[in-house]
């Protein structure tokens, strides 16, 4: 069973521009992270990437993860093995 989804990408019709108003920014980001966390993507960027450019990307989604995702959400929404 399939347990990702990038829905709101494919529905999206919005200009994708950061700082007009907080809706549009929240939209934006989702934008921007959908697009950047296809395979394809990926697949082009992360062989480009240094091994501290890596450890960069991880900590600062796990920063963030961990300031505002309390744990049963990270299982839930995150991983989503519960």
């Amino acid at each position: 069973m399939k347990k990702d989804t990038h829905q709101f990408i494919q529905e999206y019709d919005g200009i994708a521009a950061f700082g007009m108003d907080r809706a549009s920014d929240e939209e934006t980001i989702m934008f921007y992270l959908q697009k950047f966390s296809e395979d394809a993507f990926m697949k082009a960027l992360l062989p480009r990437l240094s091994d501290q450019e890596l450890e960069e990307i991880y900590e600062w989604v796990n920063a963030y993860l961990k300031k505002h995702i309390p744990e049963d959400e990270y299982h839930s929404l995150f991983l989503k093995d519960r």
